[in-house]
């Protein structure tokens, strides 16, 4: 072969960008470059946990169990099943939330900014009832905050069951106040800055957490019903039933969801490490010639 034609990608980058491609969409290359190559100063520097956390292949349990888990809310489940287009779009919801993850956590502080005034303008638009008849709104702090912390935590037990570096007691607590600094941006009042206060206010929500027709609906379509090629099915899957492992056993049962006795996610846990750790292989940049 010539020495100026270009080589075959191989199977790491074949994986690795059709995996960028489904979480990221067409638009993903610009991004990524814009925000990582933006000079300017950024809402966290280097080695800060955000980073650490949000750049790790565990992100792809620990957001579904934050769906799951977010799910239980009901007015906050009433809020996606009427205005998310999570049935009809859900790729595209899925790589505007990774947008704005990758925006926040790697990006300029004005891109940041402006990533979450975006998010502001739409909440402010996300009104309406719930099938019983309760009052809703995307912008209500209250709901927020429930949002913001059932996505921390699921991020943060992902994250230290299948993550490459898991954090220690200090960088558990620096992630909890770096994705504060997020989430008052986004209009969460008081969010938790450490273990202690994220336990807490987890508490405090447990109370207006309930299973509705909508949540169950939305479990079995993201769990079972992905709109995903044959191929992608199985490895999505392993995804999932580590996804509905890592939530509390009392979430499982309020989905629906199968239960799961300790052997059997003694057993499932390799396997959540497994593909992890082969996502994070094929997603990882290519080594420069020395």
């Amino acid at each position: 072969m010539d020495s100026s034609t270009p080589a075959a990608p191989g199977l790491r980058e074949r994986l690795g960008n059709a995996v960028f491609a489904r979480v990221a969409g067409p638009a993903g290359p610009e991004n990524r470059a814009r925000i990582h190559g933006t000079p300017g100063p950024r809402w966290f520097g280097p080695g800060r946990p955000i980073r650490i956390v949000h750049g790790d292949a565990s992100m792809f349990i620990g957001g579904l169990r934050a769906l799951l888990l977010q799910s239980l809310h009901p007015l906050a489940m009433a809020a996606v099943a009427a205005h998310s287009g999570y049935r009809g779009d859900p790729w595209g919801r899925l790589q505007r939330t990774s947008t704005f993850l990758a925006v926040t956590t790697y990006g300029t502080a004005d891109d940041a900014q402006r990533a979450v005034d975006r998010v502001r303008s739409v909440h402010s638009r996300v009104r309406g009832t719930t099938p019983s008849g309760e009052p809703y709104d995307a912008a209500d702090p209250h709901l927020l905050g429930w949002v913001h912390v059932a996505e921390v935590e699921s991020f943060l037990i992902a994250h230290q069951r299948y993550g490459a570096r898991p954090l220690d007691a200090a960088g558990y607590d620096g992630y909890i106040a770096d994705t504060a600094r997020v989430a008052e941006a986004l209009g969460v009042v008081r969010p938790p800055r450490d273990r202690e206060e994220l336990v807490a206010r987890l508490g405090a929500y447990r109370a207006e957490l309930r299973p509705t027709k909508e949540a169950r609906e939305a479990a079995r379509f993201i769990l079972f019903h992905p709109p995903l090629p044959w191929a992608a099915r199985a490895p999505y899957a392993l995804l999932a039933a580590n996804s509905v492992a890592a939530l509390p056993r009392w979430a499982r049962t309020s989905l629906d969801l199968p239960g799961l006795s300790g052997g059997t996610e003694a057993c499932l846990r390799p396997t959540g490490r497994g593909l992890t750790a082969a996502i994070r292989w094929a997603m990882a940049p290519p080594r420069t010639a020395p």
